[in-house]
């Protein structure tokens, strides 16, 4: 997992919003360290979530054990069919770009990160060093409680 793995952390939701779209929710949190905040949507009736949950976020570029690059032009759920994946062991997982990366000016060394998984999305700002392995490429998103 090492190899297919460009970011992993654990995260406290601070607040929820799930007033603008019917089955999807915007959950804020932040790192346990304090060091990276998130705001992420989440389609609810897949992975509800609550404020004060803790979740498990991995950004990988493969679903593969180890670490060997997917097929291109398959869904996250034909990769590997019929061995087991990183997709086994989340409740949660997408399929999506990263689309821009934002120096943060007057931020010291921080940066912003945005990913799109099909129009749900994630923004994360946090220190360049945690999030250097994050440019603009395609990869998956893996949560668990």
């Amino acid at each position: 997992m090492a190899d297919a793995s460009i970011f992993e952390d654990t995260f406290n939701i601070t607040s929820i919003d799930n007033k603008v779209y019917d089955r999807v929710t915007r959950l804020n949190g932040t790192s346990t360290d304090n060091t990276v905040t998130m705001n992420l949507d989440i389609n609810h009736e897949l992975f509800p979530c609550a404020e004060g949950d803790t979740i498990n976020l991995v950004l990988a570029n493969t679903l593969r054990l180890d670490g060997s690059k997917d097929d291109g032009g398959q869904g996250w759920r034909e990769v590997g069919k019929g061995e087991s994946t990183l997709a086994d062991m989340y409740d949660y997982v997408c399929f999506g770009k990263v689309y821009r990366v934002v120096d943060q000016e007057n931020e010291g060394n921080d940066v912003k990160v945005y990913i799109s998984f099909g129009g749900l999305l994630l923004v994360m700002q946090g220190p360049y060093r945690k999030l250097t392995g994050l440019k603009i490429e395609h990869l998956y998103l893996l949560v668990k409680k």
